[in-house]
């Protein structure tokens, strides 16, 4: 009789897990630093799938048919917009998805670059905290039921985001001024250098799919030496060919690796966003503070 009762409890365990599961709020991020987010805001409310996952590169990404059923499965997708997803629409077409499309960035004024919007806005932690209202609000518009759940994880989260956004300026203000300069691959970094007085040059554009020609890399070249640029840096979805060849030519010093599109897996340097702010931040100060 006991074996018996424990196999009832064991079965009535699962059975609770299981419908907890199956309310969750299934969400498909389009890239990993959304995704992350979504998770703080959801919870336990959520389910998240990233299309493009650890160490992808969203630029040049390319939607699978298994990529289709998973946006056309979703109650809600989460995308950045401002062009970074050009590949948005032939998926959305492809799944026959009727869920609602919550863009991250509205509300955010975005810089240009190059006669385009620079997509990179969570590069800045101020506009992080409107990507996480955006998401509150979404994640509310399909599941109101919940609506309690969200707001407070927002809170928690908006509240460790004001935190790492006051990390930032501290560590930033610790670098000499004149040293405060980078390259870096592509021009990733644009609002992280608006907010935090950074400056950062790149031979690449906002996208990774362009290759700079050899003049542009001259350029480059000569913009290290005449602007006497300390460091340089690699980035996690991108070739590292080019900066260890610019490194090699100019001097500079290779401060490491910024994470610009991508979150590391759970064992990298950077799992979350949180914690790819730290790394940048850390490797930045490391390398210019000397």
């Amino acid at each position: 009789m006991r074996k018996l009762i424990g196999l009832i409890g064991l079965a009535l365990l699962l059975a609770s897990g299981a419908a907890r599961a199956e309310g969750r709020v299934n969400v498909v991020a389009s890239f990993s630093i959304l995704a992350d987010m979504v998770r703080n805001v959801g919870g336990d409310s959520v389910d998240v799938t990233a299309l493009v996952g650890p160490d992808g590169d969203p630029h040049v990404y390319a939607p699978t048919p298994a990529d289709a059923k998973k946006v056309a499965a979703a109650r809600l997708l989460v995308v950045n917009g401002l062009g970074f997803e050009g590949w948005l629409p032939r998926l959305l077409e492809a799944s026959g998805s009727k869920a609602p499309v919550t863009v991250a960035t509205r509300g955010i004024m975005p810089r240009k670059m190059g006669g385009h919007d620079d997509p990179h806005a969570w590069q800045s932690v101020a506009n992080a905290k409107i990507y996480v209202i955006n998401i509150r609000d979404g994640l509310i518009a399909v599941a109101p039921d919940r609506a309690d759940v969200f707001k407070a994880n927002a809170d928690v989260y908006l509240a460790k985001l004001e935190a790492l956004d006051r990390e930032v300026r501290e560590a930033v203000a610790k670098i000499p001024q004149e040293r405060r300069k980078v390259i870096s691959t592509h021009g990733a970094f644009g609002y992280f250098a608006d907010t935090y007085g950074v400056t950062f040059f790149s031979p690449l554009s906002v996208s990774t799919d362009a290759e700079p020609s050899a003049r542009d890399i001259a350029a480059i070249i000569a913009q290290i030496k005449v602007a006497k640029i300390p460091a340089v840096f690699l980035e996690n979805i991108s070739d590292p060919r080019l900066i260890r060849q610019i490194a090699s030519e100019t001097g500079a010093r290779v401060g490491g690796t910024l994470y610009s599109d991508s979150l590391t897996g759970e064992n990298g340097d950077a799992p979350t966003y949180i914690d790819m702010v730290r790394h940048n931040i850390k490797a930045l100060t490391s390398a210019l503070a000397d």
